[in-house]
């Protein structure tokens, strides 16, 4: 930890790591609403200056692009409250600011955004430091309250970045590990001294524990206490007195219980760090995981942009073996996100040693092998796996495969159609920070090719960043629930998500019933032999749910119970879908959304292989051969033939299927 602390003190958020699109974006995150904003003004900039550019061609240059000259275009003349704007005009310069309150004494550090709009150079000096800025030019440069700057020489006034005001402290206290929320009249967060600033992707600031001490302002402020998606919110009203200490107690109402009825949650994608604007540590990760009373958390070590990977020392010494904190209903492990920015990438849980190999095709190495090697070495460490934040663009049921193939090293999940097919994976994180509708559309394509894999969830949380949207959130945004047999330990987890008794979810609870049957279970049928389905949903964020087998949807109805009937003729599997708008409890870009694993319906012995999905799948592996050719790094026919042999297996496979009787 304290080598990356030396990287975040030399190299800002990056760590240092070569320029990628993923590293320029990292750069700008802080001062962003979202990370799409970098990646909508990014591309448009790019395309302005090489308009004829191949997707791929812009994809390379995304390195080219200035921080600075994007967080301009995409605030498009906002301020936020973290970043202080200089405006250089013809008539002269200008500071405008989100005013932060501070308590007398203290210090804001924060960033100025120097932004010209003059024809003429400009020079503008902070801290006895130059800054030459040229017509039309931009620059970020870190500013605290105390600084000195001028403009062309002359004094900029400073005073409207603070709001100096008097102090009070407040004691919070609910009985247990809890989330809490301190925000005054402005919006403006309070913060325990020593914790992390987070926000969410609601932009809600946050932090974990119980009887915890913070000082604040001595005026109106509202308190709020949640615990993760099996609790409500409580919030309270308070006006601390200056120089004394006020007791808050306040205490969040649980919704259920899972673990009491043998139901574990976990995040199967979290990163203690990952570059960004802190460094995570173990004692981080234990408060977030009680505070949320998140069951099992899946902490990744990964790399970035070139070989370094992030907390590799930390599974070095933890594999296989619970982390200190863990207790009865709540189990923490070191794992793996293995990686290939083309191919896609992939979580390992319960791994019970570090892998040979992390990653491949960055800084210019080749893609190769193909994923689906690194995936059996991980096998034989008795890792759990599936893909992670899969796919990156709306997708429907009807869509071609190109649909999902699309261009650009974004790390989407492209080699999970062959992965699938070869039994390598037991999983897809179909609740991910991307879009869950796309990977939906994928998963169920993939069941009804007769694949089986249990429905997961990875938020790719990060506890390096503060302020990075999604990332920033808590981890157990999204959970797996699964149903495990007796006490929680990483076997019994891995063992229910391999046997598909699992449901994802942004927050919402989903029960699937068929015949007195649960999710990974398999119901032997005979033709005309009838079925009973039903759904049970609880959580207020829930619109709308769904029942479906592989032909589509066969009921849909308002949340809480909807029942629906049908007679098994052919071999299918039945889900259940829960759906919402935006709601505060959901982190989701897309509103609220719960998936439960199938339970499959055999018929005459004979399990699903839908013709239409497994040709779907067919012409998806003829399109990543295509992609494969074009766009893959490789060094020579060999590399290139290990990706041919990959997805001739898979295709080997599917046509297996549909020959099939």
């Amino acid at each position: 930890m304290e080598e990356y602390r030396e990287l975040l003190r030399e190299h800002g958020p990056t760590w240092g790591e070569p320029a990628n699109g993923f590293v320029r974006q990292i750069e700008t995150s802080a001062f962003l609403l979202d990370e799409a904003d970098f990646w909508i003004t990014g591309l448009q900039q790019l395309l302005g200056r090489y308009p004829d550019a191949t997707p791929e061609e812009i994809d390379a240059r995304v390195p080219e692009l200035v921080a600075a000259e994007v967080v301009r275009d995409a605030l498009a003349g906002r301020v936020l409250d973290n970043l202080a704007a200089l405006r250089l005009t013809p008539d002269g310069a200008s500071l405008e600011t989100v005013p932060r309150t501070l308590p007398d004494g203290r210090e804001l550090r924060t960033t100025l955004l120097i932004d010209s709009s003059r024809t003429v150079p400009a020079t503008v000096r902070v801290d006895g430091a130059d800054h030459a800025i040229p017509p039309g030019g931009v620059r970020l440069v870190p500013l605290t309250s105390g600084s000195r700057v001028t403009a062309d020489g002359t004094p900029v006034a400073l005073d409207a970045l603070v709001r100096r005001v008097p102090t009070g402290r407040l004691r919070l206290r609910a009985g247990f590990p809890c989330r809490w929320t301190v925000i005054g009249a402005d919006g403006q967060g309070w913060y325990p001294a020593g914790a992390p600033e987070r926000i969410d992707a609601h932009r809600t600031p946050y932090f974990h524990g119980d009887d915890v001490v913070l000082d604040v302002p001595a005026e109106p402020l509202t308190v709020r206490v949640t615990r993760g998606m099996e609790y409500g919110t409580a919030e309270q009203a308070v006006t601390p007195a200056a120089g004394e200490e006020t007791v808050v107690e306040l205490v969040p109402r649980r919704l259920c219980d899972a673990a009491a009825e043998g139901w574990y949650g976990g995040d199967m994608h979290v990163h203690m760090n990952w570059t960004g604007d802190t460094v995570g540590t173990p004692a981080q990760a234990a408060a977030v995981q009680q505070g949320e009373d998140l069951h099992v958390l899946n902490l990744v070590a990964g790399n970035v942009a070139g070989e370094r990977v992030y907390d590799r020392e930390a599974l070095e010494h933890w594999a296989g073996d619970d982390l200190p904190w863990s207790d009865a209903t709540h189990l923490a492990r070191l794992g793996v996100e293995y990686r290939n920015d083309l191919l896609g990438h992939l979580y390992a849980f319960g791994v019970d040693a570090p892998p040979g190999r992390y990653h491949t095709g960055f800084a210019g190495a080749p893609d190769w092998p193909p994923n689906g090697d690194g995936y059996r070495e991980l096998r034989e460490r008795g890792a759990l796996m599936g893909y992670s934040h899969p796919f990156h663009l709306p997708a429907d049921d009807g869509d071609p495969p190109a649909a999902l193939l699309t261009s650009g090293r974004n790390c989407s999940a492209r080699e999970i159609v062959a992965d699938a097919a070869l039994g390598l994976l037991d999983s897809l994180d179909v609740v991910n920070h991307s879009s869950i509708q796309a990977t939906a559309v994928m998963y169920r394509r993939l069941l009804g090719a007769g694949n089986r894999l249990a429905a997961t969830a990875g938020t790719d949380a990060m506890l390096s960043f503060q302020r990075r949207g999604n990332q920033s959130s808590p981890p157990g945004w999204g959970r797996v629930y699964a149903r495990v047999d007796g006490p929680l330990t990483a076997a019994a987890f891995a063992d229910a998500v391999r046997r598909g008794r699992t449901f994802a979810t942004t927050g919402p609870w989903l029960e699937l019933d068929v015949n007195g049957h649960g999710p990974g279970d398999v119901l032997d049928l005979a033709p005309g032999d009838r079925v009973t389905v039903t759904a049970r949903t609880v959580g207020p964020e829930v619109a709308s749910v769904q029942l479906r087998t592989a032909d589509g949807v066969i009921a849909e109805g308002p949340p809480g119970e909807l029942a629906a009937e049908f007679t098994a003729e052919q071999p299918t599997y039945v889900v259940a879908v829960a759906s919402g708008p935006p709601h505060p409890r959901s982190m989701s870009r897309g509103g609220a959304y719960a998936h439960t694993s199938p339970v499959h319906l055999h018929v005459d012995g004979r399990h699903v292989a839908r013709a239409d999905d497994l040709r779907w799948c067919l012409d998806y592996l003829d399109g990543l051969e295509e992609m494969i050719r074009r766009a893959a790094r490789l060094d020579g026919p060999g590399q290139l033939a290990a990706h041919l042999d990959l997805l001739d297996g898979a295709r080997a496979v599917y046509r297996s299927r549909l020959d099939a009787p």
